[in-house]
């Protein structure tokens, strides 16, 4: 890597380490750290979309979805009004 550039798969794999060590705590504080990286992927997607092309967009997308499937899930089923339960270990 040159300092002068900066490669997007560098982010790209820095957000797939946070992404793992958030999923290893306790699910209680895995909220506000997990809502970061789901806020941060699509711009993180789109800068690599626009360095290395579609396919790599397909790529992370395709992992992305299938790391946070649960809380798009949720998230989908907020936004149509259906009922969307918590997690057990998130109740009070």
């Amino acid at each position: 890597m040159i300092w002068g550039y900066v490669s997007p798969l560098f982010f790209g794999c820095l957000w797939i380490l946070c992404a793992a060590i958030v999923a290893m705590l306790p699910m209680k504080r895995q909220m506000l750290p997990g809502l970061a990286l789901l806020i941060v992927a699509p711009f993180l997607l789109g800068w690599i979309g626009w360095v290395h092309g579609w396919v790599w967009v397909l790529v992370g997308t395709f992992a992305f979805v299938s790391m946070f499937r649960n809380p798009l899930i949720y998230f989908l089923r907020r936004a149509l009004g259906r009922p969307a339960p918590l997690p057990k270990e998130l109740e009070k």
